[in-house]
């Protein structure tokens, strides 16, 4: 029987209305669109796909870990909101300062909230030439444009790149590859629009994230055109297919407020209540990415019912990223590879296979060079420790992986890499053997050996293990890095 991976087309129960569009923030179109309702209660339990709450299987325990509060809570949080913290007066806007100083406007426009605003910008002024390479003339020198010659390398600095581009990274990488596939002369993309949404797309990028902002997107999405050029991709998707495989890319973290879904449904924040806890960014990622697709008009020239699918599959893709749900994805791909049933002729098979390039894509550091691998590792460290410092501000119970007093970065390393990385590395290896993952999966093992030379010098050589703190819980659990 055949599998299919794509969410159903479904029609919107009457107009968006005009004031809402206005306002940018597509979390709005939930209470008058079927398209932005939330999941159904009796959907949920399936959405947690093939983690089960009783396994003792210890990846899919660490993936619980990281994705969902039931697993390691101390002081009985429920995921429905009954005996969760009630909502915290945390001034959102003073996350990453420095100092308790008063917070400049500018800095004021990225609340937590997620509305959203439409900053001025340099790349907003005047009127692009006809020729799109010459929209990129003006804005990055000889050495970016020579670096996009190379953007096919899997040892593509993209931090370099970012500072070549003036921080416009996101922007003018998209683009540059958008209009390399052809894609705005298919699609009869209007190039001031595309330029316009792009420009949208990285200012709602936050910049004070340590990690997940535009650069990162800007990784991903120059690590989702590797894959889409490997030969089993390059011969079988469609247009369409690399189109949403790279929009969805650049906007699979969109308006990330750098700290994670635990942290939302603990704080009893809006969004978690939206969204009942399920894919609560991810559904807020996938939102936000609408609303300016629409407010952009972007794809306001195709007919009505393609832009609606555009929109359904772009949401399939962005949602395989949430992390809590990584065994399911995992489960099925390999099911997959071991029948040998999958037939990328078949258009629900070619958006699976998206799916799971785009998950390799979000968590691909490891398999980068130890140069930059180490620069995203370091990154990361630091938003999940930032969180933990906010955490233990307002004495809630710090998140795994954010106590920066009993975790370091390399045991943290380590355990990402042995519990989510290489089992999804390995399987993409077996569905795409070629001379891309073998490298990816020789990075993978050097930095692995690197961290745990690290680890041996901070002299402690081996992960610690704890029990979870439920009292019908009896055997152990390695928790990395507690």
């Amino acid at each position: 029987m055949e599998v299919c991976y794509q969410l159903p087309v479904l029609p919107l129960d009457r107009p968006v209305p005009k004031h809402v569009l206005s306002r940018r923030g597509a979390i709005s179109f939930s209470s008058s669109s079927s398209l932005f309702g939330a999941p159904d209660p009796r959907q949920l339990s399936q959405r947690r796909g093939a983690i089960s709450y009783d396994s003792s299987d210890q990846t899919a325990l660490y993936i619980r870990m990281l994705g969902d509060v039931r697993v390691r809570s101390r002081v009985g949080f429920d995921p429905e909101g009954k005996g969760s913290y009630s909502y915290l007066c945390i001034d959102f806007r003073t996350l990453h300062c420095d100092s308790a100083g008063p917070v400049s406007g500018r800095r004021l426009r990225r609340l937590l909230s997620f509305q959203r605003y439409l900053h001025s910008s340099r790349l907003l002024r005047g009127t692009p030439h006809l020729n799109p390479l010459h929209i990129l003339d003006e804005d990055y020198t000889g050495q970016a444009k020579c670096m996009l010659e190379r953007v096919a390398t899997w040892n593509f600095d993209i931090f370099l790149y970012d500072r070549l581009t003036n921080g416009n990274s996101l922007v003018t990488l998209t683009f540059h590859l958008l209009n390399q596939y052809g894609l705005l002369e298919l699609f009869q993309l209007d190039m001031v629009k595309l330029w316009r949404f792009l420009v949208m797309v990285q200012e709602d990028y936050h910049s004070l994230n340590p990690y997940h902002n535009a650069v990162h997107a800007a990784d991903v999405t120059q690590a989702m055109y590797c894959y889409l050029r490997e030969p089993k991709l390059a011969k079988s998707l469609t247009s369409c297919d690399i189109l949403l495989g790279l929009l969805a890319a650049a906007t699979h973290d969109l308006d990330h407020p750098g700290v994670n879904q635990p942290f939302l449904i603990k704080t009893n924040h809006y969004l978690a209540k939206l969204y009942r806890n399920s894919s609560v960014l991810e559904n807020h990622h996938w939102r936000s990415a609408v609303g300016l697709l629409r407010e952009t008009s972007l794809f306001s020239h195709l007919p009505a019912e393609d832009g609606l699918k555009m929109e359904h599959q772009l949401g399939s893709l962005i949602l395989a990223t949430d992390i809590s749900r990584q065994n399911e994805y995992l489960g099925k791909f390999r099911t997959h590879l071991d029948q040998d049933d999958l037939y990328l002729s078949n258009a629900s098979h070619r958006h699976f296979i998206l799916q799971m390039a785009l998950k390799c894509a979000d968590i691909c550091n490891p398999c980068r060079p130890w140069e930059l691998s180490k620069q995203w590792s370091e990154k990361v460290t630091e938003e999940f420790f930032h969180q933990g410092d906010i955490e233990k501000k307002h004495r809630l119970e710090v998140s795994p992986l954010c106590d920066s007093q009993s975790n370091s970065m390399a045991n943290i390393q380590i355990g990402f890499m042995t519990y989510v990385v290489e089992p999804l590395f390995a399987e993409w290896g077996r569905f795409s053997d070629t001379r891309l993952s073998q490298t990816m999966l020789g990075h993978l093992g050097l930095n692995k050996a690197s961290w745990g030379g690290l680890v041996q010098q901070e002299g402690s050589s081996s992960p610690e293990v704890n029990l979870l703190p439920e009292d019908n819980v009896t055997s152990p659990v390695l928790l990395l890095p507690l």
